[in-house]
């Protein structure tokens, strides 16, 4: 080490306390190749290094140091020593002495200073307005009103906000989006505050809905905004509210020798939104919905319904103005603008609002505002406004002329003088001209640059005129010009600015530095364009996807687009696409500017490339590889290389396969730090691909859960595809797998009828018992046989019962059990020509019919469980409900009616009004037949006997029956009577009854044409019964096929079978000639 070192002694540390302050930025760095997180503090002059991060490092010889350190208390603070490090923050690199002590690691100036680039971010990311506490206007505030300084927002007590909607319009629900998992944890802090403060409230329902966007502010803490332009702000009716025009607001000022400028806290945020304005207002989150209670940044009428309230809450008091979130004061002395400040305050106090402090400007001599600067000699133009004219450098080369004669072009109407100074200039791009600066174009160059500054060439800021916003980008700068545009088209400037780009900025894709040129300018000029409408020129037409339609962010832009886009969610602007050769406005400056200084609007800039680069490192550090490997191998893949050299162009190959993948999605893509990010997701080189794929699987997710983790952080042609193969690959995934997606349901085929195919299966043990389950697959008809044991002669002995009873099956389905695999059962299908289908094993679904019938069986014993009743009865209550309940695979006819070809009759049936007859009408004609056969057999005579009839009655007397006399007593049916016999009553047939004096015979009919007709009918009737018809085997059961059209049903139904006509004998009869024995 050099022992020329300059020492640092007696150093003042203003934040290195062991609990910091919250809103303090961090800074992430590398040292000696460690990950370090450093406090940062500007007002530092050296660099503090934790003791623990100095150990994790092991604990490298420390040097000697005689530096004493003292914090903002003024207490000293312990040093071990220092440690010559090497260093590394936002890609630049360096050296440099760090003090090892056991407090916070802090980065101070002498590090921050070691790099151009790195001094810039630094500088931006701590720069704020620093409040004057030490003066007594600002104690005696604080002291005065304590409740308007106070912890917490705000509240107005007297106005609140009410949107209105646009005549009938249609809610718009949009989905939530998806958080970045680096920024999980930072949104649900934020939406706990959020909560907390009673700015939002959960809510289960809502018409509406808008999705949210993250920002990262500068203090390095995370705002949730509502992405509101998807369809709220559209229905919304336009709140017009007059802003306040800038000759006003200096009428008020004018006169005034101290001025006063105060900030409200979250200003919008302590307006409360009215009950029906709450139901609008609501953001879909991963968490949920909310509801929003307070005015929030984004809605569109937000601006003049402010602005309303701001007025009538300073109306009538001296010395104050107010344009939107500004409140301006003034005195002519330091008392009166104390008077004045103090009357502000009461009525701030009043209305419930808080104001932040260290925000506010007090008791100054003079202020900036609107482009001017105010003191007690009045007001005059603000040099910043006319800096970047100024400051342009010369051009270097014939682009860089081009584009600066391009802006005079431009500026050139409205001032027809400048084109006679720009000759010496001209001369430059003429052909085959060398190129030569010399003291003539340098004349000319600065006449032209002290025209354009020239006040005759500015335009005073006119709020009821139209504002124009054009803005620019080359390869090394931004420039940016604001001006009015006038009803006859014309423009003239109010104000322009350029910046340089950083060296990070440098390696932006072009279409990143034409909107980094765009936010710059929207942020340089956000006191003129702020609650007012204005339009956007670019000439990079990609912006109009990403900007334009209402600023809707679009979810997978490259990560700076989105939140860039995010930034301007609230304003109220249209974006134009305008051709480069008529952009001279802002081209010019974007490419001779010197070498910018920091701004305040740059702080939020680079609060998003801090996020960005955050997000890189998140992304990483969850991988098993290190930010240098991603480097490194994307550094010497060809392909990546490439792919970085089109993104920072912008211009693509037009047939270029191995870059289709990239160029397809390239509105995603942008370089972070030597990285390509693909969105929020890091391009991980080929070389490293197995490697992450590996840790992705380290869990062994399935392949829908890997993908999702993949495309959390990493991105890589076809990675999808590659995570498929991996878990598909996986040994262990495989053997632990679920089912595969089940085949499309096969089915079997519709018997055609009653018992063609039945499905056996064993159930139980059932109250210790087991039953066989025969269930008809025509029918749904089941029968349950109680077994005694189940071994297979047993089953075979039930199913040849069940076969002796319906006849043989065709087709029996069963499982794979012993008993169905047995010599015997496969005896008994052969004997009878039965075929046997077994399914498959350990899939029961394949004997479904068996299967859902023995559920069923169970779920109804279970339910009858609570009943008193025998197990054998429960049984036969279920199988009398199953069979009797109309089933609506069968029609809706129960399985009993199908199967047996009638109803059964049950309890139920009692409830039903029985009809005349129900008798079927073959039933019927054979009852009639036997009745007349055995009228002619026996020769019956009817006798109907009355109440006191005196008959003889046959009663039987051992060994044989004996005629008795008795008397009829009742009758009792059509055929039996009572009769009293010897004091006895006794029930008697008609048969076994005959009157006592002869009387009451009917005689029967006996002729032979009677008994002929009789046996004709019977001998009809039997051919018909023998004419082979299977569907008749059971009535009502034999439905004919849907698909044979040629089995219908002739049957009759109601109509008798009338007899054939008899045939007789043609044969001669003649007289019989008996034998006479007595002579002639």
């Amino acid at each position: 080490m050099k022992s020329s070192r300059k020492h640092v002694r007696g150093v003042k540390i203003a934040n290195a306390a062991a609990e910091v302050n919250s809103t303090r930025m961090y800074v992430e760095a590398r040292v000696n190749q460690r990950p370090v997180s450093f406090l940062l503090d500007t007002g530092s002059d050296i660099t503090l290094l934790n003791e623990k991060v100095w150990r994790s490092m092991g604990a490298p010889k420390l040097e000697k140091t005689n530096v004493v350190v003292k914090n903002a208390s003024g207490s000293s603070m312990k040093i071990h020593g220092k440690l010559w490090c090497e260093f590394e923050i936002k890609g630049s690199k360096s050296e440099g002495y760090a003090y090892v002590t056991p407090h916070n690691s802090l980065l101070g100036l002498e590090w921050i200073q070691k790099n151009e680039d790195m001094s810039y971010y630094m500088k931006m990311m701590v720069a704020e307005v620093k409040a004057d506490q030490n003066g007594d206007v600002a104690i005696k505030l604080k002291e005065t009103y304590p409740e308007v300084f106070g912890e917490g927002l705000g509240l107005c007590t007297k106005e609140k906000a009410d949107l209105q909607l646009v005549g009938d319009v249609r809610p718009v629900f949009k989905a939530c989006r998806p958080v970045p998992h680096a920024a999980v944890e930072a949104v649900e802090k934020e939406l706990d505050r959020l909560l907390e403060m009673k700015v939002i409230a959960p809510v289960t329902h809502s018409e509406w809905a808008a999705p949210i966007v993250c920002v990262r502010k500068s203090n390095g803490k995370l705002r949730v905004c509502a992405d509101f332009s998807t369809g709220l702000n559209k229905a919304l009716e336009s709140f017009d509210y007059p802003l306040p025009v800038p000759e006003d607001i200096f009428a008020t000022l004018n006169g005034g020798a101290v001025f006063s400028q105060i900030d409200l806290s979250d200003a919008y945020l302590q307006i409360e939104l009215s009950d029906e304005s709450k139901k609008m207002v609501v953001i879909n989150t991963h968490r949920g919905l909310f509801q929003y209670n307070r005015l929030p940044f984004g809605i569109k009428t937000a601006p003049g319904i402010f602005q309303q309230v701001m007025n009538k809450m300073v109306a009538g008091l001296r010395g104050v103005a107010t344009y939107l979130d500004d409140i301006l004061v003034c005195g002519r002395t330091e008392q009166e603008h104390t008077e004045n400040l103090l009357a502000l305050f009461e009525r701030i106090s009043e209305y419930g609002f808080k104001v932040r402090l260290e925000k506010c400007s007090v008791a100054k001599p003079e202020i900036r505002y609107l482009g001017f600067i105010v003191d007690k000699n009045g007001r005059r133009p603000n040099p910043e406004k006319i800096e970047a004219i100024k400051s342009m450098v010369e051009p270097k080369n014939v682009g860089q002329l081009r584009a600066f004669l391009g802006m005079i072009t431009y500026y050139a109407a409205f001032m027809p003088t400048m084109k006679d100074l720009r000759g010496p200039l001209d001369a430059l791009l003429k052909k085959d001209m060398k190129w030569e600066w010399t003291s003539k174009q340098q004349t000319a160059f600065e006449k032209l640059k002290k025209a354009l500054s020239s006040e005759l060439n500015l335009a005073h800021y006119d709020a009821r005129q139209k504002i124009v916003v054009a803005a620019d980008a080359c390869d090394y700068g931004i420039g940016c010009v604001i001006s009015h545009r006038y009803g006859d088209g014309s423009e003239k400037p109010i104000a322009h600015a350029s910046r340089s780009l950083t060296g990070a900025e440098k390696n932006y894709s072009q279409i990143e530095k034409e909107a980094l040129g765009i936010v710059f300018a929207v942020k340089k000029f956000h006191k003129y364009v702020f609650g007012r409408k204005f339009l956007l020129l670019t000439d990079h037409k990609p912006l109009l996807a990403i900007f334009g339609d209402k600023k809707r962010v679009l979810v997978y832009s490259a990560n700076r687009l989105m939140r860039w886009a995010t930034i301007l969610l609230g304003y109220d602007f249209d974006i134009e696409y305008v051709n480069t050769t008529k952009f001279g406005q802002a081209d010019g400056l974007s490419r001779l500017m010197q070498r910018h200084q920091v701004e305040d609007e740059d702080i939020v800039i680079a609060a998003v490339e801090n996020d960005v680069c955050t997000l890189l490192k998140e992304c990483i550090r969850r991988l098993p590889v290190t930010l240098d490997d991603v480097e490194s191998y994307t550094r010497t893949d060809p392909v990546l290389r490439k792919v970085i050299s089109c993104v920072k162009s912008g211009k693509w190959p037009k047939e270029n396969q191995k870059l289709a993948y990239f160029q397809n999605r390239r509105e995603t893509l942008s370089v972070v730090g030597g990285c390509l990010m693909s969105g929020e997701r890091v391009v991980i080189p080929p070389e490293l691909r197995s490697k992450v794929l590996k840790e992705l699987h380290v869990g062994h997710p399935g392949i829908v859960r890997m993908k999702k983790l993949a495309r959390s952080y990493v991105y890589w042609p076809n990675i999808d595809r590659d995570c498929e193969d991996m878990v598909r690959r996986c040994t262990n995934c495989q053997e632990a797998a679920k089912n595969p997606t089940k085949v499309p349901l096969k089915t079997w085929p519709s018997p055609t009828r009653v018992w063609q195919r039945v499905h056996v299966d064993f159930a139980g043990p059932l109250q210790g018992i087991y039953y066989l389950v025969v269930v008809d697959a025509f029918s749904k008809w089941p029968e349950m046989i109680e077994m005694s044991n189940i071994s297979a002669s047993k089953m075979v002995k039930a199913l040849k019962s069940l076969f002796a009873r319906y006849g043989l099956s065709q087709t029996i389905v069963s499982d794979n059990g012993t008993q169905f695999t047995s010599e015997q059962f496969k005896a008994m299908c052969d004997e009878g020509g039965i075929v046997h289908i077994k399914t498959a094993p350990y899939h029961p679904q394949s004997n479904g019919q068996a299967e859902r019938f023995v559920d069923t069986l169970k779920r109804g014993i279970k339910k009858l469980k609570g009943e008193e009743r025998p197990f054998e009865e429960t049984l036969n209550v279920v199988l009398q409900a199953y069979r009797t309940t109309p089933n609506s695979s069968l029609n809706k006819k129960a399985p009993a009616e199908v199967f047996l070809g009638r109803r059964l009759r049950t309890r139920l049936s009692l409830l039903v009004p029985q009809p005349g007859s129900d008798e079927d009408p073959l039933a019927k004609a054979r009852r009639e037949r036997m009745e007349q056969q055995f009228d002619r057999k026996h020769g019956v005579i009817e006798r109907n006997f009355k109440v006191g009839d005196e008959v003889y009655a046959k009663q039987w007397k051992a060994p044989h029956f004996h005629w008795v006399k008795g008397t009829v007593v009742k009758r009792v049916g059509s055929v039996n009577y009572e009769v009293e016999i010897d004091g006895r009553i006794v029930r008697k047939h008609a048969n076994q009854l005959r009157f006592r004096d002869g009387e009451g015979y009917r005689k029967g009919s006996d002729t032979l044409k009677v008994l002929l007709e009789v046996l004709a009918a019977e001998d009809a009737y039997k051919r018909q019964e023998n004419e082979p018809n299977p569907d008749r085997a059971i009535p009502n059961a034999r439905q004919p096929a849907a698909s044979d059209p040629t089995s219908t049903s002739t049957a009759p139904t109601n109509q008798r079978l009338s007899p054939p006509p008899l045939r007789r004998s043609t044969r001669i009869r003649r007289p019989v000639q008996r034998f006479d024995p007595s002579p002639a």
